[in-house]
């Protein structure tokens, strides 16, 4: 079997292929493993490092809008792993071009190229953001698509388009959406890492508004194992949330992160709120639990715990990483 993971240098990507090279998931053990990735400023060999000299491993770097490229590396490949994507909401606030072109036109050139190929199974990997806010309750997966920022809104239509090559060519394509991820490797703009860099060199963390929007927390290693469930068993054509069960508003995540590294809350500076700000995310993860038997095997704690120990123990890993962006909270 060949499985090509698209943004497989990146955070989420970067974990899926680990575990996928090392044998991790055992229906697809052995198989031969084509990363894409552009390396843009989130995208990192050294995510890889682990597997890199693995036989089984095939690294090409690339853009996913490249039609040519995206041709060659598909051929002969079974399986898509849709990982690629602009994903920061702030920068996409900024500047959302980028946002757009990426992760519409490039997720329809990747459609494309598997139709061609007669890929026999393509995931693509989305948001919860794509539903917008919800007050009280959790969405299901066929709750309308509400989305509120320039990332969230191209996602929800990338998430179509994906549907779309289902529907009128019989692409077997399934698409899951996640709630918030946390893990290592994650590069440090995103809240948990940024808030930990911050606070073990000493500086400050800003927390957006009144700190009460919520989220729902999930470990990469449990998001990665919900999306090899439905590579494998997924129905074509379907949607599959995929959440940690951990809600928790934003000054409640603060409060847990100076715990866990010896600090306080004068270590906090408000900020004004992001334009835009959903309030409260939450999925229902009723379907993938009952037809693929998901759930998540993380406790926050523990996984919460493990995140910071690594993030002290591999300073070598993201100081460098802090000097390629401009940094902004996740």
């Amino acid at each position: 079997m060949r499985v090509l993971v698209t943004g497989g240098a990146g955070f989420i990507g970067s974990h899926y292929v680990r575990e996928l090279v090392g044998n991790g998931y055992s229906e697809y053990a052995g198989s031969e493993v084509v990363v894409l990735d552009k390396l843009t400023y989130a995208g990192n060999r050294a995510n890889l490092a682990p597997v890199e000299d693995s036989p089984r491993l095939r690294f090409v770097e690339g853009d996913i809008r490249d039609a040519s490229l995206v041709e060659q590396v598909m051929a002969g490949v079974d399986v898509v792993v849709h990982f690629a994507a602009e994903s920061h909401v702030d920068r996409s606030i900024l500047g959302a071009a980028d946002f757009v072109s990426t992760n519409v036109v490039g997720t329809q050139t990747l459609l494309q190229a598997a139709l061609d190929a007669g890929v026999g199974k393509f995931v693509h990997v989305s948001t919860d953001e794509v539903y917008g806010s919800i007050e009280q309750g959790s969405w299901p997966e066929d709750h309308p698509l509400r989305p509120n920022s320039p990332y969230s809104a191209s996602k929800a239509s990338s998430d179509l388009l994906a549907l779309a090559y289902h529907r009128t060519h019989g692409l077997p394509v399934c698409v899951t959406r996640c709630s918030n991820n946390y893990g290592p490797y994650q590069f440090p703009e995103k809240v948990i890492p940024l808030f930990v860099t911050n606070l073990l060199d000493g500086r400050k963390v800003p927390l957006y508004g009144d700190g009460l929007n919520v989220r729902d927390w999930l470990h990469v290693a449990d998001h990665c194992r919900g999306i090899q469930l439905v590579a494998e068993r997924g129905r074509p054509g379907e949607i599959y949330n995929i959440g940690g069960g951990t809600e928790l508003t934003n000054r409640e995540l603060t409060e847990r992160l100076l715990a866990a590294t010896g600090a306080d809350w004068s270590m906090v500076e408000p900020v004004a709120d992001r334009k835009g700000h959903d309030r409260r995310y939450s999925v229902d993860i009723t379907k993938i639990s009952t037809e693929l038997g998901y759930r998540p095997q993380v406790p926050f704690e523990e996984g919460l715990a493990g995140t910071v120990a690594w993030y002290r123990d591999n300073r070598q890993w993201w100081e460098p990483l802090r000097q390629r962006a401009a940094l902004v909270t996740g």
